[in-house]
């Protein structure tokens, strides 16, 4: 009788452990995500530059400007805005 419920307690516990050993699939730390970002960017301006190209209306300059336009758009300023000079007083 010992023996299974010792056998018994084992499974239980390996049980356990192997579902508590499950991690979440998206903790990510903030580098992952915006690098994630920066992918998704890159894959939005190719998309739009052969959509671009596919048309044939536009020259190759305009198809690059969309691209730069599809990959930076909303992005949040980097850096803060530098403060205005005082103004110098007569």
């Amino acid at each position: 009788m010992n023996r299974v419920a010792l056998r018994r307690g084992f499974f239980i516990l390996a049980a356990t452990v192997m579902l508590a050993s499950v991690v979440p699939a998206h903790a990510e730390t903030q580098g992952m995500e915006r690098r994630d970002d920066r992918r998704d960017d890159r894959s939005a301006g190719r998309a739009a530059k052969q959509a671009c190209k596919a048309g044939d209306e536009k020259t190759r300059a305009e198809c690059r400007h969309t691209k730069r336009t599809t990959k930076h758009a909303e992005k949040p300023a980097t850096a803060p805005a530098p403060a205005a000079a005082p103004a110098p007083a007569n």
